[in-house]
Order: C-alpha cells, then sequence, then structure tokens
C-alpha cells in the first residue's frame, strides 16, 4: 500500500487527480488487491491510457507501445521470471550493459524494480506502458499465447486438489468441452492468459493465489475480463454466496463436488452468457 499511496501522492502533487479523489480511490482500494491505476479507471477518473501519458508528461517517463510484435531473445526474456512479469506486470525491454529497460505500468513499484536490480546485478531503467500492452507481450513471449475462437468451448478448472480437478475435467469432456487443468492460482492465471478460456471454475483457497485474486487478476485484464468464473468453495453459507456473487463470480458451486452439478452449472453459465450478449 505504500508504495501504491506514493503514486497516488504524486498524482496529487502534479494535479492529475485532487486529494478527494485520491481518498475515494484509496478506499475502494482497500482489500481488493487492484492497483491503483486500475481503481482510479474502474472510476471514470482517467484511463490506462491517460495515466501512462500523465506521468510521462510530468515526471519526464518514456513511454513505449506495440512492443508485443517485436522479437525477443530468450536470454533477454530470463531477466525477467515468467511469474514476476505475470503477477507484477513487467516486461523486459532491452539489455545493454549493466542496464536492463523494463516495460512497467506503476514506475514507483520500488520493490518489483529493486528485486530486478538484485537479481541481475544492473540497474533497472523503467520504461511506461498500459496494462493492455504489457499483458499482449506477456501472453505472445512467456505464455506462447494464441487467438481465442476456439471451436468447442474451453472450461479452465483451478484446483489444488487433483482429485477434485480430475472429477470435474472428465464429467465436463463427456459433454464435449475442451478443458485446461492448473493446480495453484498462478499457473491458472497464466492459462487463462495464454488460451482465453470461455469459462473458469476455481477453487477459493489455492497456493500462491487464491479465487478471489484470481479473479481480480482476470477482471483486471483487458483480454480477460469478459471470461465468466464459477467459484467451489467448501463453505456454503448465505453469506459467502452473497460474497462471492459481489465479488464478481458469476456462480457459487459448493463442495463436496457432484459431477451432475458442475455440468447444469456450466451449462446454466454458458446460457446466461449467451443471453446476456444479445
Amino acid at each position: 500500500m505504500a508504495d501504491k499511496k506514493q503514486l497516488g501522492d504524486l498524482l496529487v502533487e502534479a494535479g492529475i487527480i485532487t486529494v478527494k479523489t485520491l481518498d475515494r480511490a484509496l478506499e475502494r482500494q482497500k482489500g481488493s488487491g487492484k492497483r491503483l491505476g486500475a481503481v482510479l479507471e474502474e472510476m471514470g477518473v482517467l484511463t490506462d491510457e491517460e495515466l501512462i501519458d500523465a506521468l510521462a508528461r510530468q515526471f519526464g517517463f518514456k513511454t513505449v507501445k506495440g512492443f508485443a510484435s517485436r522479437t525477443f531473445t530468450w536470454d533477454l526474456l530470463k531477466l525477467v521470471p515468467e511469474d514476476l512479469a505475470v503477477q507484477k506486470l513487467v516486461f523486459p525491454l532491452q539489455h545493454k550493459d549493466t542496464m536492463l529497460a523494463v516495460a512497467i505500468t506503476d514506475p514507483f513499484d520500488t520493490d518489483t524494480l529493486d528485486y530486478l536490480a538484485k537479481k541481475n546485478g544492473m540497474k533497472i531503467f523503467p520504461v511506461l506502458a498500459t496494462r493492455k500492452e504489457i499483458h499482449a507481450a506477456i501472453r505472445v513471449h512467456y505464455l506462447g499465447g494464441k487467438e481465442p475462437g476456439e471451436k468447442r468451448p474451453t472450461v479452465l478448472v483451478v484446483d489444488d486438489s487433483r482429485a477434485i480437478s480430475t472429477i470435474i475435467e472428465v464429467a465436463l469432456k463427456k459433454e464435449g468441452y475442451d478443458v485446461l487443468v492448473a493446480h495453484d492460482g498462478v499457473q491458472g492465471l497464466k492459462l487463462a492468459l495464454s488460451h482465453i478460456p470461455d469459462l473458469i471454475i476455481c477453487d477459493t483457497v489455492m497456493p500462491r493465489m487464491d479465487g478471489y485474486a484470481l479473479l481480480r487478476a482476470v477482471k483486471e485484464n483487458p483480454a480477460t475480463a469478459a471470461v465468466p468464473l464459477i467459484l467451489l468453495t467448501s463453505k456454503a453459507s448465505g453469506e459467502d454466496e452473497q460474497k462471492a456473487l459481489e465479488s464478481g463470480f458469476l456462480d457459487f458451486i459448493s463442495k463436496p463436488v457432484q459431477p451432475v452439478r458442475v455440468v447444469t452449472r456450466v451449462k446454466r453459465a454458458f446460457e446466461l452468457m449467451k443471453n446476456l450478449r444479445k
């Protein structure tokens, strides 16, 4: 939060937002796990592109666009670990001598920049890019991304229990769905970014990234924002269901997992999405 607030204070000092707007954004950000820029965009205060342009003008940062289509060597890409690239939205652009230029959305994320400097023994030069641009580059160069538009609906199942994920996978494949499986939240996010599934089913409690954090990461990415998510949980109280739905999950499936119930909820989810698109 300290880094986020620092960014907010700088935006206020530059006259990009008001103190009142910052206070509202920080209050809305509490417990969400979202970046301040994403919260400000949701509030309609400024777009991702406007934020990057404003920061560049006020603080002298350089910007970069359209770099997903460039060629990057593996020697360069490995200077930024894949998991860090996905979670922190940072992408290596150029390496020369002891200098590493990286695309980043928040140039005041000192924790990430300091980590890269120490890991590689280099001076890090941050270059501003929108979340959309960085997501696109990560999909292509780290995750082997492909374009959406599969003939059969694809469901991504994210659950650290191999028994549960296998039950769901078998049930859905019998119904004609293509199924992707991940066993922790970060792996699930990588598959979501690289394959753009039509639906995600995820557990509440998972290693590295829980179901709610996965939901936020998926919804913050323009490429996956429209993908609906269904939450799997062993907690089935009315309050738990209300929390899941208010957080943005399309539906809620309680454990123990029953194949018939999963298939029914998946079919209903696709029907709901179909009606929403009409």
